[in-house]
């Protein structure tokens, strides 16, 4: 049995905020309590406060504010001593470093947060780097090396009844079948983990699972206007959150389902309009993914073959610097599909 889902990152004065508050909500309030706390003397509530302004930032898209904030915490943490603070900045962090595409820093500072946590005896933000450092591995397509400590993180998020990390892991692994062909798999996880987040409303969950959901059923049953008004009911909630990474991701999956439709001037709207957002705000992989979409919507549209070839070639070594290794496979896939000459040279 779940209980309604909570936000252990909203700390101090802050914990009257809920899961679902408004990011602008939450960085308004953060950082108004963290002037309150620095004017007090207060190193700890200061940790605390900042963690909540690191957030709201991160997940705005102010990567250059998370950056100074998450840093900011981490001193005033280590000046009073509180290592479970420590732990909680140098999870959020990771997560930035991760999100900006630094996955040898996201590897070193989460498993810094899981160390701190264990020694601080914080559960919660031990387990939550641990799955920041699973989420890491699935990103860059290391399903061997993170497959186990998924399943090991959503049995403990389980047995602990917390709603908010169990559809995490549920969502993580639902990915990793999707990303390799078991579309049925993937699907049921992503159904049992919308149900659970929409019962413990968890509308970030929800709308990230209405997301994947969406992702099947255009690619493996062809629906595109169920796909379509999964996408919209979680468009929704991005907005109303202001949750700026999860809507570009669902506008860049938008314009795969009308990719798959056929509909290549819209998906070429569409995946121009997530480019934007993730250059906006500094996301490397969603700005990549994007770029591949649009340069086969181009292409579908007539783009001039050596332009495509040109592109996707480029596309392939940023990906590979940054050790993407299934968003490489995408673009390899796309030389073949456009370039196949470029294929036979390889």
């Amino acid at each position: 049995m779940y209980g309604k889902a909570f936000a252990p990152e909203y700390q101090g004065a802050l914990t009257t905020l809920s899961v679902n508050s408004s990011l602008t909500e939450v960085l308004a309030e953060g950082l108004e309590r963290l002037r309150e706390a620095e004017r007090a003397g207060h190193p700890a509530e200061v940790a605390r406060c900042g963690l909540a302004v690191a957030e709201a930032h991160r997940r705005l898209g102010s990567t250059a504010e998370a950056d100074r904030a998450w840093k900011a915490s981490y001193r005033a943490a280590r000046t009073a001593g509180d290592t479970g603070a420590m732990a909680w900045a140098l999870w959020s962090g990771g997560t930035l470093a991760r999100q900006r595409g630094a996955f040898p820093l996201a590897w070193r500072l989460l498993g810094l947060a899981a160390e701190l946590g264990e020694r601080g005896g914080d559960v919660v933000v031990r387990g939550y780097s641990l799955a920041g450092l699973a989420e890491t591995g699935r990103i860059q397509g290391d399903y061997a090396a993170v497959g186990r400590l998924h399943e090991q993180l959503l049995a403990e998020a389980r047995r602990r009844g917390e709603a908010r990390h169990t559809v995490w892991a549920l969502e993580g692994i639902a990915q990793m079948h999707r990303n390799t062909g078991d579309f049925d798999r993937a699907y049921a996880l992503f159904e049992e983990a919308a149900e659970i987040a929409e019962r413990a409303d968890d509308r970030r969950g929800h709308a990230w699972a209405l997301r994947g959901l969406a992702d099947i059923l255009s690619a493996r049953d062809g629906d595109t206007g169920r796909a379509l008004e999964l996408l919209s009911r979680a468009e929704e909630t991005c907005r109303t959150m202001n949750l700026s990474s999860a809507l570009a991701y669902n506008h860049k999956m938008r314009g795969n389902v009308l990719y798959r439709a056929g509909r290549y001037e819209e998906a070429r709207d569409l995946y121009g309009l997530a480019l934007s957002e993730f250059r906006t705000m500094d996301e490397p992989r969603g700005e990549a993914l994007s770029r591949l979409g649009l340069a086969k919507s181009l292409a579908r549209l007539g783009r001039d073959p050596e332009e495509t070839a040109a592109e996707l070639a480029e596309l392939a070594l940023v990906l590979e610097r940054s050790g993407l290794r299934h968003a490489r496979e995408m673009v390899a896939r796309a030389q073949a599909e456009f370039v196949p000459e470029a294929e036979g040279a390889r």
